[in-house]
């Protein structure tokens, strides 16, 4: 059978599922279509794949694993496969490392540099926004590839910083490059796509679900030799990720935070823990510059992120960039970013709003309805749906993730 050894890959990943250990599969056959000729016996034999693997690497098809490559190809997305030169050569030090990465951008980009997680809350302060972007700017420009996760917050801070710097970066999703995440973010997943790329495991139409952004957090420390935590509380997301570079045996940077505000608790406890503290790029930087000599300039760094100058209108938002190569958007993906619903009367408001899935709960429909065009913070959409703040965080971040709001500054939500 003569096909494209791509959807040979694409198939194993079906198989394997998302995390599946990958290495034990990987050293029992020279490659996926070698281990699909072999067979399940042989599959058995090796020991290295679960019954529930099996049974899904029968029932997946090589014509649906075709089908996903005509439609990367169609959009001009990349199959990076462990065989090809580009693939993070630190992500096959993982034993669940991707067998798939879907590629919009060129993860070539990575070469000759020092990749540097830069991750941190999404409802992050003004603060923590112009630390995060002139951290990135500095890192990028001397030389460091900043990875992020392309959310709102410290992640597209830590981007548009890179791309400032004249750098380039990569966004890690935790969703398929076709799914409807974060529309607002749309024309900076283009930019980073220009100036780096924008990466998933997941196949192109997984949508955006909770579960899937804790699992894509290895990926974020795992292609980076250190990962940096800026405004992180206790029980953030960003705390996985650097869990997950402590069993990676990476490094790990966190910048100190208010020790009275509870959004920094969890930044400063891994601080407290051994983590080292961050207060310019040097701090972080200088950890490699002996490791991979010639690789980072260093003298371009200032002595303090004060030296670092801001992007004008701020970081966070790809509008505010100057003038750099602009991507142009895949074949029908994805559409021109919305913005934000400007003031109207209730009834505009009412018919504004778009059905949710039916897999939503209820108290994530009270949110959405106690949300108007104008944006609220959440401290008044808290009172409005008159819930604990945990559950309307809760369900904020399900909306954002299923791209029905969007936070604007001042931790304030909006329709989309």
């Amino acid at each position: 059978m003569n096909l494209d050894i791509r959807a040979y890959w694409v198939w194993l990943q079906a198989g394997l599922g998302i995390q599946g250990r990958a290495d034990a599969v990987t050293a029992a056959f020279t490659s996926p279509k070698e281990m699909f000729e072999a067979g399940q016996t042989q599959w058995r034999l090796t020991g290295a794949l679960t019954g529930r693997q099996i049974k899904r690497l029968e029932e997946y098809s090589l014509e649906q694993a075709e089908s996903v490559v005509r439609e990367c190809d169609t959009n001009g997305w990349k199959l990076v496969t462990p065989d090809c030169p580009d693939y993070p050569p630190l992500l096959l030090k993982l034993n669940n490392f991707p067998v798939v990465l879907y590629t919009w951008g060129d993860l070539g980009c990575l070469e000759n540099r020092i990749p540097v997680a830069v991750v941190g809350t999404r409802s992050a302060s003004r603060y923590s926004i112009d630390v995060a972007g002139r951290l990135s700017a500095s890192l990028a420009g001397a030389g460091a590839a900043v990875i992020s996760g392309g959310a709102l917050g410290i992640d597209s801070a830590a981007h548009t910083g890179a791309l400032f710097g004249g750098g380039v970066t990569v966004a890690v999703l935790g969703c398929g490059l076709a799914a409807n995440y974060l529309p607002g973010n749309r024309a900076l997943r283009a930019q980073i796509a220009q100036n780096g790329a924008v990466v998933s495991e997941y196949p192109p139409q997984t949508q955006a679900v909770g579960p899937n952004f804790p699992i894509r957090n290895r990926l974020i420390s795992g292609i980076s030799y250190g990962t940096v935590v800026i405004e992180a509380g206790e029980r953030s997301g960003s705390l996985i990720t650097a869990s997950y570079a402590l069993e990676q045996g990476r490094d790990v940077f966190a910048v100190p935070g208010d020790v009275i505000n509870s959004s920094y608790t969890g930044t400063n406890k891994l601080i407290r823990d051994g983590a080292k503290p961050v207060f310019s790029a040097m701090d972080v930087l200088g950890e490699y510059d002996a490791r991979f000599p010639g690789l980072l300039d260093l003298d371009s760094l200032g002595q303090s992120l004060s030296d670092v100058p801001v992007m004008p209108g701020g970081f966070g938002d790809a509008k505010n960039l100057p003038a750099r190569k602009t991507a142009p958007a895949p074949a029908g993906k994805p559409q021109p970013a919305k913005t934000s619903l400007p003031a109207r009367n209730k009834s505009a408001v009412a018919k504004a709003r778009r059905v949710l899935p039916d897999s939503l709960s209820e108290i994530t429909r009270q949110v959405y309805a106690g949300i108007s065009a104008e944006p609220t913070h959440v401290d008044d959409i808290v009172r409005a749906v008159q819930r604990e703040p945990a559950q309307v965080i809760t369900a904020l971040t399900e909306l954002e993730v299923y791209g029905f709001i969007e936070l604007t500054s001042g931790k304030r939500y909006a329709l989309i």
